[in-house]
């Protein structure tokens, strides 16, 4: 027995096979479509993420000379190497911040309101807001304090330890610092507040940069040692 003849397809019927075909054709296009959007999308995002960590890498390796953390902390840049020992260590305070000492001035407890300088200055200044009980320190000897650096000229802060709830150490004529701390805080007595207006040439230089140019610290010593 022979089999029938296979039925043809109507024309309508290879219409709309046709048509079939062409939509899943169209759909495989767009999807191709999509995808090469997708890649694209990825790529620039890609490219604009490396920007921004190169971008962060420069801001942090360019301006870290001028950031007032010059170590761990946030103080100054390295001025010229100290005379002091080697071994000469800062201590951490363990007093809860701000880790005033007891029996000092009370306004010790609150952050400073720094404001910006008049005039010219050309030489470092020295002024004792608040006067503390203890000893005057030396060249060499660590110190515990909090500060607020701002610019001498707009009075914007660029720095501060009480941003971040934590004292600062630092041993004061070994270079950890610039030189206006270097200099400004020798003979300041522990539990003091003092306010350092520092010419550029004992600062960071002149420049644009919001630690360029001269600079105003005000700092509370809280320990000696």
């Amino acid at each position: 027995m022979t089999n029938p003849p296979a039925r043809r397809p109507t024309p309508a019927e290879v219409r709309r096979e046709q048509k079939r075909q062409n939509k899943q054709a169209a759909a495989a296009r767009r999807a191709a479509a999509r995808r090469r959007r997708q890649w694209r999308i990825a790529g620039l995002s890609a490219l604009a993420v490396a920007v921004v960590l190169g971008g962060a890498v420069w801001l942090f390796t360019g301006t870290r000379s001028h950031n007032p953390t010059a170590s761990a902390s946030t103080s100054a840049a390295p001025s010229a190497s100290g005379a002091c020992p080697s071994s000469a260590a800062a201590p951490a305070n363990t007093a809860a911040f701000p880790g005033v000492p007891a029996g000092e001035d009370r306004a010790l407890q609150k952050k400073p309101d720094v404001k910006a300088g008049t005039g010219d200055l050309t030489a470092l200044k020295v002024t004792t807001l608040v006067e503390g009980k203890g000893p005057a320190t030396k060249a060499c000897q660590s110190l515990v304090v909090n500060y607020v650096g701002v610019n001498y000229k707009t009075g914007a802060e660029f720095d501060s330890s009480w941003k971040n709830s934590q004292t600062f150490p630092v041993t004061i004529g070994a270079g950890q610092v610039i030189k206006g701390w270097d200099q400004g805080l020798v003979g300041v007595k522990v539990g003091s507040r003092v306010q350092l207006d520092i010419p550029s040439d004992l600062a960071y230089g002149d420049g644009s940069g919001p630690t360029n140019g001269p600079l105003r610290f005000v700092v509370d010593v809280l320990s000696a040692s």
